[in-house]
């Protein structure tokens, strides 16, 4: 019995096919482009990422052998806030997809919190007023593309987050609809009252003819077209990227934690029946609804992390490819003080500074590139302890171990350095692509492939653990500089 995954990503689209024991049997990667209009904004095209995930699909079917009549199911997971609105008639965007790292509405944001709608967010949505959710983005498009609004409210336009998008595109049209953890992104979504938010929408003034069916994450959502691949193939369940690595981490019991190294970085505990509140910048947010059943997480979000790496590919030109950086940081015994605070697009959880930007913090004549890429990676690791630290005072538990996938877990160097600034073990499993199989086992979920979260808990296996051998005093100082870094980077955003 095999299982398809779509793992739609900020930076590429990838399709995996496993077997029912959890095992790849297949997989394949396209990278797409990023559009930057203007500084600060990322966007997508729809119909390019479409292509890619199309593509992705045929390679896994092509490169295996295995029949599309052999795929019993099928699981869509995304990077979640990136907003899409399309034609309903031509199913043609009206719009470029808006990245949820792109900062462009902004000022709707300061609008709305002059409105003093931040508690209402907050009680409703358990997020924060920020352009990194759906709903500005939304906004935004609303405001800026001529005739979006009036066409919207006759009921002629669809939105939709990434899921969204390509269920609607893979069913011919036929399914408009998303999944609880998905809505949970939009800021418009009220996770006690499950249901899309009508206060919320007014206030924003964004219509509600625009969104789609929210249905449990692991349901039947619809059938990709046998235009595609010749048969029809069932979509049985959809999570956020985030929360699908949660469940490929086997995170099923509250207090359970992972994190993900990808373009950002995610760190999600689960937190059961209960919606934990923060006070230190976390977010609340829904990890799955089953049998219409919520069960909730807590989130901290780092918007740079992978992508701070790809730049110093890409943008910078300090390396060809990502898996060197392990070799280049162990070629220095420390980064001589350098402090890289990756800022991009802002810094999140537990900051939530929009107008921050990247600085390096240090420099000097003895500085090399090898100083710079560990200061890069360290980096990842300071954020997750800034997240890690918040998560623990709003939970109130003591967390002793931290779950581990992504890209970025394969270096061993980083994962040690992780571990060393936690003071906890760090548990890498065999199967790193948790997004991916996360998506899988959803699916499987739905079609009753599982019976239960437990069973598709057993599928997870760990590869290695990695505990703190740093000295504590070491670390601590360590760590007291990257904070002093991070003030000096919002006390220059706030007074430039």
């Amino acid at each position: 019995m095999y299982l398809l995954s779509i793992d739609q990503g900020t930076t590429s689209s990838r399709c995996l096919i496993f077997d029912d024991s959890g095992n790849t049997i297949v997989s394949a990667q396209k990278e797409f482009r990023q559009y930057f209009p203007k500084p600060g904004w990322v966007e997508h095209d729809p119909l390019e990422i479409l292509s890619s995930v199309v593509e992705t699909l045929q390679e896994c079917l092509g490169k295996s052998g295995i029949p599309a009549s052999e795929i019993s199911v099928a699981g869509i997971t995304n990077q979640r806030e990136t907003t899409v609105i399309w034609d309903r008639q031509t199913g043609n965007p009206v719009y470029n997809a808006i990245v949820w790292q792109s900062r462009q509405s902004i000022g709707i944001c300061e609008r709305w919190k002059k409105q003093g709608l931040e508690e209402k967010v907050a009680s409703k949505t358990g997020l924060v007023i920020d352009a990194y959710f759906s709903a500005s983005k939304i906004a935004w498009i609303m405001e800026n593309v001529d005739g979006a609004k009036e066409r919207a409210v006759k009921g002629e336009l669809a939105f939709g987050t990434i899921d969204t998008w390509l269920l609607w595109k893979l069913t011919k049209g036929k399914a408009h609809a998303t999944d609880c953890s998905n809505a949970s992104r939009t800021m418009i979504f009220n996770i006690h009252s499950n249901e899309w938010d009508k206060e919320l929408l007014q206030a924003f003034e964004i219509p509600g003819q625009l969104l789609p069916e929210v249905r449990d994450s692991a349901s039947g959502f619809g059938m990709i077209d046998k235009d595609f691949f010749g048969v029809e193939i069932p979509v049985t369940g959809i999570l956020g990227d985030q929360q699908a690595a949660l469940l490929g981490q086997a995170c099923i019991e509250p207090g359970m934690s992972k994190n993900t190294y990808g373009t950002g970085c995610f760190m999600l505990m689960n937190t059961g029946k209960k919606a934990v509140r923060s006070s230190h910048g976390l977010i609340t947010t829904v990890a799955w609804r089953i049998n219409n059943e919520i069960s909730y997480a807590l989130e901290g979000s780092v918007f740079v992390a992978g992508s701070a790496v790809q730049w110093l590919r890409d943008g910078i030109g300090l390396f060809e490819h990502a898996s060197e950086t392990e070799n280049l940081a162990l070629s220095v015994e420390t980064t001589d003080g350098v402090y890289f605070v990756p800022a991009f697009t802002g810094i999140g959880a537990p900051h939530w500074d929009s107008e921050a930007r990247g600085s390096f913090f240090g420099l000097t004549r003895g500085t090399t590139k090898a100083h710079i890429i560990r200061a890069a990676l360290e980096a990842m690791a300071y954020q997750t302890k800034d997240v890690f630290a918040a998560m623990e005072t709003d939970s109130g538990l003591g967390l002793l171990k931290l779950r581990v996938d992504g890209g970025a877990s394969a270096n061993n160097f980083m994962m040690q350095f992780q571990s060393d600034m936690l003071r906890v073990e760090v548990d890498r499993p065999v199967i790193t692509e948790s997004t991916a199989l996360g998506a899988a086992l959803i699916a499987g979920l739905g079609a009753g492939i599982w019976p239960d979260l437990e069973s598709c808990a057993r599928i997870r296996i760990p590869e290695k653990t990695f505990k703190p051998i740093m000295d504590a005093g070491k670390a601590a100082s360590l760590y007291n500089g990257w904070q002093r870094a991070v003030d000096a980077t919002i006390f220059f955003s706030e007074n430039r």
